[in-house]
């Protein structure tokens, strides 16, 4: 039996992974607080009203040393702490409190790339990696199959994702877009594949490129990792629950 066995949101979106217990999804929107916020740069055109492509954003595909930020989100308070190997931590509101976090970005951004500049925020949907409202769920069957390509074992948290399950077989979630898939009292409807960027490239605790991951993943004749879902039927989601295509 396929069982959910990691969960993860992103409140910052690319600054930062937090681990879940649980939570609960909502047909038609993202994870709670998962890329509710999202680092605007100096060469955006987007003013944060709605929804924008990531190239308007500071990601890990540009910057690497962002891929090494863990964080923390208090959702009462809405503090957001923010941890890496190379900066003190810092806990600030991502609405109230830009500047302090762009002081203690700017040394993770490399000079020749486009500067952070302002926290947009966007309720409910959130900046996700796709147009509508998503979550990304991801195998650890893959990952392993990944893993034996690079010949050494691959971070999961290279790869964002929001749900982490095992179906023992790698590649068996590519198969499922275009159908329907429960968690729990769940159901998500699979969009489409995740087709990765360069930011798998960098190591999540250093922050460092060290593998050609895009090159790996072509080994298999495609650049995906995961797949998108989209929320249709309301429901708490726990680790362990049973992961079950419909």
């Amino acid at each position: 039996m396929t069982t959910v066995a990691q969960l993860y949101r992103y409140p910052l979106k690319s600054h930062g992974r937090e681990e879940l217990g649980h939570t609960t999804l909502t047909a038609g929107q993202s994870m709670p607080w998962d890329r509710t916020w999202a680092v605007v740069h100096d060469a955006a055109r987007t003013d944060g009203t709605e929804w924008a492509h990531c190239a308007n954003f500071s990601t890990g595909s540009k910057a690497p040393a962002l891929m090494a930020i863990t964080a923390a989100f208090d959702s009462a308070r809405e503090l957001l702490t923010l941890h890496h190997p190379d900066r003190p931590s810092l806990t600030f509101h991502p609405d109230r409190e830009t500047s302090r976090f762009l002081e203690w970005v700017a040394p993770l951004v490399p000079e020749n790339r486009a500067q952070p500049t302002a926290i947009f925020r966007l309720d409910g949907r959130g900046f996700t990696d796709t147009p509508y409202p998503s979550l990304s769920l991801c195998n650890y069957a893959s990952l392993r199959a990944v893993s034996d390509a690079v010949g050494t074992p691959v971070s999961p948290h290279r790869w964002r994702g929001n749900v982490w399950f095992d179906t023992g077989s790698p590649w068996d979630e590519l198969d499922w877009v275009g159908k329907e898939v429960a968690i729990g009292s769940v159901v998500l409807r699979i969009r489409e594949r995740t087709e990765r960027c360069r930011a798998t490239t960098a190591n999540p605790k250093t922050g460092e490129r060290d593998i050609e991951m895009l090159r790996i993943l072509k080994g298999w004749g495609h650049q995906d990792f995961g797949v998108y879902a989209e929320v249709i039927e309301t429901g708490p989601v726990f680790i362990g629950d049973q992961v079950k295509v419909l």
